[in-house]
């Protein structure tokens, strides 16, 4: 049985590798886009700045509920927000939601054009 030697491609693939941590932590960023109830919140940020009880009008959730999500999703540095008297609205922080989502979305439907046919 014929041995190659993987060594040149390993170590190319071992240099450009990111450090353990900072892999932990892009796991962790994509678990908290594992939940429905924080893609439909962003995905309504994506439209227009919101308060919490315009955001649980839209989604049919108890306030309670989609104030927990924001506080996940600011903690987390995907939303910010904004008072304005006693209303605080929420917005997406930066366009990198934006695009992380957006290319999630495209991938997933991308095929549908060919299942379709």
């Amino acid at each position: 049985m014929a041995h190659h030697d993987h060594t040149p491609i390993l170590r190319e693939v071992q240099h450009d590798l990111p450090s353990d941590e900072l892999l932990c932590d892009l796991s962790d960023l994509f678990k908290i886009f594992g939940d429905t109830t924080r893609i439909k919140i962003l995905y309504a940020l994506f439209e227009s700045e919101l308060c919490v009880c315009a955001i649980a009008e839209l989604l049919k959730m108890e306030q309670s509920a989609i104030s927990h999500q924001l506080k996940v999703l600011k903690n987390n540095k995907l939303v910010g927000c904004r008072r304005e008297g006693k209303t605080v609205y929420y917005f997406l922080l930066d366009d990198h939601v934006r695009s992380i989502i957006g290319q999630g979305y495209e991938h997933l439907t991308e095929d549908e054009g060919e299942h379709t046919k």
